[in-house]
């Protein structure tokens, strides 16, 4: 059996990285499970939000195991780009997914909540790069993208200091969406992306795509392609219905 679950109501699908005995810590089985799940939800037509989270209530996600991935990794004979979908690296997701932590967040599970759209916390949720410390470094994503989603200052501690973070300072850096009571994580990821999923689901992926495009662009050639694709929006059946609807006064069911 699995230990990376695979649910969808509706059109929210959840993705539960299920080893709590061991913290929520990957395996390099966990590893290709994950990133299948996350191209599952991306082929299914059915999602438009998938909501992440860990089982039980003392972790999200630790990282790698170590007694197996990073030993593997440590070998010389294994790549860590085949973690690349687990750590939405080249997967093209352009569905929002949000990130529910709800306990420890470190290594290998900071890594992956930084590759996902939205992210709640619980309030006894901690967080930690400690690779450092270890004689490594966080190369599922992170060196890339933290000092892109945060100030350079605050991405520089998270990485070399081996600290510990709580989930409102996490927020404070801009990391954390929502810190919440442990017993409210779920249902507020489940209202945040019930909400999305009421929207134009052509939309919303045309707006991730977009986001993630323009972002390293030159600003004219940024502007160029936001014209295209806010064209190819105008143009789309979601928009069509959407203004027909706005025009009669009417509510939208896409």
């Amino acid at each position: 059996m699995s230990n990376i679950r695979y649910k969808v109501d509706g059109h929210i699908a959840t993705l539960t990285i299920d080893r709590p005995a061991k913290l929520n810590a990957l395996t390099l089985q966990m590893y290709q499970d994950l990133g299948r799940a996350f191209i599952e939800a991306r082929e299914d037509d059915r999602v438009r939000v998938v909501v992440l989270t860990g089982s039980g209530e003392r972790a999200f996600c630790v990282g790698a195991d170590l007694t197996e991935s990073i030993p593997a990794l440590a070998s010389d004979n294994f790549d860590i780009s085949e973690w690349d979908d687990a750590h939405l690296k080249h997967t093209k997701l352009n569905k929002p997914v949000i990130c529910a932590v709800n306990g420890l967040c470190f290594g290998g599970g900071f890594e992956i909540m930084l590759g996902t759209d939205i992210r709640i916390a619980a309030e006894q949720a901690e967080f930690s790069l400690p690779e450092a410390g270890l004689g490594i470094v966080p190369a599922g994503g992170t060196l890339v993208r933290l000092a892109r989603q945060i100030p350079y200052a605050f991405a520089m501690e998270l990485l070399v200091s081996g600290k510990r973070f709580t989930a409102r300072r996490l927020a404070e850096m801009g990391l954390i969406n929502h810190v919440v009571p442990a017993p409210d994580l779920l249902p507020a990821a489940y209202e945040l992306a019930a909400a999305i999923s009421r929207l134009s689901p052509g939309a919303v992926q045309l707006i991730k795509q977009a986001v993630g495009e323009l972002a390293d662009l030159p600003m004219d050639d940024a502007f160029r392609r936001e014209a295209v694709l806010g064209q190819r929006a105008f143009t789309s059946a979601d928009a069509k219905l959407g203004l027909k609807a706005f025009l009669a006064g009417q509510k939208v069911s896409y």
